[in-house]
C-alpha cells in the first residue's frame, strides 16, 4: 500500500509501510548507524522480529528503497516505540509522521491504552513531531544517552479513534 503526503505545494514521496523482514536488516542497520551514536545491532532487530509482542515495520519508497523503520512493543495495555529512524536524506519529508501514525493505530488496535517513547532532550525536531501527535512529557531520565544527554519520556493516551486513524495536529 502506497500513500502520498502533501504539505502545501510540496508533494512528498510515495511510501509504503510494510512489516520488516530479516532481508531488510542490512538497509535498516545502515539507517540505524547513520542516525544514532549507539546504534542497535542485528541481534536487537532479530529479537524484535521474533517477539510475539513486537511489531516492526519499514517505510519503503516506490523504487523499493527502505527510507525508515519503527519497532513497537505492546504488552497488555501499554505500548512503547522502542526504535524509530528515517534515512537522514529523507528526514522532514513526512516519513516519520507516517511511521508514527502507523504506531498509534497498531498500538490501539492491539488494545494499548497508552503509547510511550523516549527521545533525546536535544532532539527538538523529533520532540515537535511527537507533540503534534498529542504526546506529552511524562518524565526525564537524566544522563540516559551518550555524553550525558537526558531522555525525555513522552506518552500519548490512546482512544478508540486512534484505532481507526491517528493523525497529527497540524
Amino acid at each position: 500500500m502506497f500513500t502520498t503526503a502533501r504539505s502545501g505545494d510540496i508533494l512528498r514521496p510515495m511510501i509504503a509501510i510494510r512489516p520488516m523482514t530479516e532481508a531488510d536488516l542490512d538497509a535498516v542497520l545502515t539507517i540505524e548507524r547513520d542516525c544514532f551514536p549507539r546504534p542497535w545491532n542485528r541481534d536487537h532487530f532479530l529479537a524484535e522480529l521474533a517477539s510475539p509482542r513486537a511489531a516492526a515495520v519499514v517505510a519503503v519508497t516506490e523504487a523499493g528503497a527502505i527510507a525508515g523503520y519503527l519497532c513497537l512493543s505492546v504488552l497488555l495495555d501499554e505500548a512503547e516505540i522502542l526504535d524509530v529512524a528515517v534515512l537522514p536524506t529523507m528526514q522532514r519529508s513526512g516519513i516519520g509522521a507516517l511511521l508514527l501514525s502507523w504506531a498509534c493505530r497498531e498500538a490501539a488496535v492491539r488494545g494499548a491504552a497508552v503509547l510511550r517513547l523516549e527521545v533525546r532532550a536535544t532532539s527538538l525536531p523529533a520532540r515537535a513531531l511527537y507533540e503534534r501527535f498529542g504526546f506529552v512529557g511524562a518524565g526525564l531520565r537524566k544522563g540516559y544517552y551518550e555524553q550525558g544527554i537526558d531522555a525525555v519520556v513522552m506518552e500519548k493516551t490512546l482512544s478508540e479513534e486512534d484505532g481507526a486513524a491517528c493523525s497529527s495536529r497540524q
